[in-house]
């Protein structure tokens, strides 16, 4: 362990609570989202008072903030490594917790809010390290690029979308990456813990339907109602079943589990078999299919009033390699009449190899004797969709030695999110030796 971690073990508890106390709410829509900027300030004045230069960058959009640090290498002549992290969060009803979702509450081991798992967990190890590492004097391996972001529960696109977009610069020479959703334990059987790394994660087409059709009073009769063509549309689509497609990510994960506990993921019952991983299987269920689920409808203005058009939202979630068929499928299934737009970002899918792969298992052994470690594909997304974009290598690694008995995907977007104060230490543990050895 590093000279003087101690001080970074006590600090991350008080900065995941600081950070989740600023409100950093992004709904999507510019009238009523919070906005990153006092989050990006606060993380600045933190790089700032032991040493760092930063770049404040507010991308597009005012309070959109985004916070760029560099620590330089011993070898300037290594690609850099990227470790990033969002700053904002999806809202919450304050009425649902237990404790308010912005108290940033430290009891029971825990710290309570929301963004405690996504991400302000892992942007506080970021930055706990990001400190100890200057007030020591630590001199990596090679340039440590340190990001916290903005915008990215919508996309990023005044976060990660646009710094690449317009900012590349500020990411220059990196060519590997981590961030969130990867390195947190599952436990298998006799205290067996597999931490998994992200290695791939689907993407992500939010899609807009749109169906036209006779405008008329409701007490007529009318055969061509906009309303009722739609939800026949989205009936079908919700109905319709993606082929089953078996990613490396997935056959890589499946084996390992195999391996450890015994249990069959038999090709002939791949969902059904999922299910034995319990809480687990969400998440894991949702990588072996496309998935495209209705999620708004908007139509008329009136109870007598049938309206010339109706709208419908769709998230859809696409397996790597499979974007053209999808959009075939999609084509086929719903037909002429119904308009499609959308906007999106691509999957991301690497190997599970190499040094830095061997670096993350060593670091998380180092702290877990007899883990295993194992990749695994995200259903969700994450800004590592936009940084691939540079030809940057991205993986899920943000370090969490969890309680067997918490759900922990479970957490993402949910009521009562929380991170065990045991597991924010680990996870500076492990972040500390990952980054001096990688």
């Amino acid at each position: 362990m590093g000279e003087g971690l101690g001080l970074a073990e006590d600090e991350v508890v008080a900065l995941a609570s600081e950070l989740i106390r600023i409100d950093t709410t992004n709904t999507g829509d510019p009238d009523t989202l919070v906005g990153e900027r006092k989050a990006a300030e606060w993380v600045a004045e933190k790089l700032s008072e032991v040493g760092y230069e930063t770049t404040y960058v507010e991308s597009g959009a005012k309070g959109r903030g985004n916070v760029i640090a560099r620590l330089e290498g011993a070898d300037r002549s290594r690609g850099a490594l990227l470790v990033h992290g969002h700053l904002d969060v999806v809202p919450a009803d304050a009425s649902e917790w237990s404790v308010h979702p912005f108290s940033g509450a430290v009891q029971d081991g825990h710290v309570w809010g929301r963004g405690a798992v996504d991400m302000k967990d892992m942007v506080a190890m970021s930055l706990a390290i990001a400190r100890h590492f200057k007030r020591a004097n630590v001199t990596p391996p090679r340039d440590i690029v340190f990001a916290f972001l903005a915008d990215e529960e919508a996309g990023g696109m005044f976060g990660a979308k646009w710094l690449v977009d317009n900012r590349p610069e500020l990411f220059e020479g990196v060519t590997e990456a981590i961030s969130e959703v990867g390195g947190f334990s599952i436990t298998l059987k006799d205290d067996v813990r597999a931490y998994l790394v992200e290695t791939a994660e689907k993407g992500i087409r939010w899609l807009k339907l749109r169906v036209k059709g006779t405008a008329g009073h409701g007490s007529m009769i009318h055969h061509d109602n906009a309303v009722a063509k739609l939800a026949a549309a989205v009936t079908k689509l919700d109905q319709h079943k993606w082929p089953l497609i078996m990613s490396p990510s997935v056959r890589e994960f499946l084996d390992g589990i195999s391996e450890i506990t015994g249990l069959d993921f038999p090709d002939d019952d791949i969902e059904g078999s999922i299910g034995k991983l319990g809480n687990l299987s969400r998440m894991i269920g949702a990588t072996i299919r496309d998935t495209a689920n209705p999620t708004m409808l908007q139509a008329g203005y009136k109870a007598n009033v049938i309206p010339s058009h109706a709208e419908a939202t769709v998230d859809c979630r696409i397996l790597p390699g499979r974007e053209e068929a999808f959009d075939r499928e999609l084509a086929e299934l719903l037909g002429p009449d119904v308009e499609r737009e959308w906007i999106g970002l691509p999957p991301v899918e690497t190997t599970f190899d190499g040094t830095l792969v061997d670096a993350m298992t060593a670091s998380i052994i180092a702290e877990d004797p007899g883990a295993k470690v194992l990749p695994y594909m995200l259903s969700g997304g994450t800004d590592a969709k936009s940084f691939q974009l540079l030809g940057i290598r991205n993986f899920g690694f943000a370090p969490l030695k969890l309680p067997a008995d918490l759900d922990f995907s479970g957490l993402f977007h949910g009521v009562d999110e929380r991170v065990p104060v045991d597991a924010l230490k680990f996870g500076v543990r492990v972040l500390d030796r990952f980054l001096r050895n990688s």
